[in-house]
């Protein structure tokens, strides 16, 4: 699997299924990820030494393209907003971002939901989030993947935190 795939693979678990009892604030949510191991860890290294190695006027347009949509990269970390409209944020729900990804368990336990995943590129993985309140939460990512024939693991660590009840240009998914 291609290591943009991966990291946006991580970036659509990190934003998909219903949460846990606690109901999020329906608004402008921001979501970071930070690789910790394997080839998403190895992708987000070459991504930020790619844009530090642009010309200054290539990199800013760069950075201008993600934050239209709504996402940018610090070291060693990515954050995209999303939009929760307050339909969702009633089913307990997550944007979700990829009709090719489809979950095949959603378990609670208080604030901490705990979700298994399946792609139709082969790709599957598992990780929780824990909420600490209806504004923020923070969890992990497990995603098995496979690369010319060899299975492959990244583990991501996320966080989550409302920024304000208008989505301005962000628009839900």
């Amino acid at each position: 699997m291609k290591p943009a795939t991966l990291l946006l693979i991580g970036l659509l678990a990190t934003t998909t299924g219903a949460l846990a009892q606690q109901r999020p604030a329906p608004g402008l949510w921001e979501n970071s990820m930070t690789m910790k191991s394997g080839p998403g860890a190895e992708a987000m290294k070459q991504m930020q030494d790619q844009l530090a190695s642009m010309p200054a006027a290539q990199r800013k347009q760069m950075e201008a393209m993600m934050s239209q949509r709504g996402m940018s990269a610090g070291p060693g970390q990515v954050t995209v907003k999303v939009c929760i409209t307050p339909e969702q944020a009633a089913r307990d729900e997550m944007p979700q971002s990829d009709s090719k990804c489809k979950q095949t368990r959603n378990e609670r336990s208080g604030n901490t939901l705990r979700f298994a995943f399946t792609c139709e590129n082969g790709s599957s993985g598992e990780g929780e989030y824990t909420f600490a309140n209806p504004k923020a939460h923070s969890g992990k990512l497990i995603v098995n993947s496979v690369h010319n024939g060899k299975t492959q693991r990244s583990e991501m660590l996320h966080t989550g935190r409302w920024l304000g009840a208008d989505c301005g240009a962000v628009k839900s998914r």
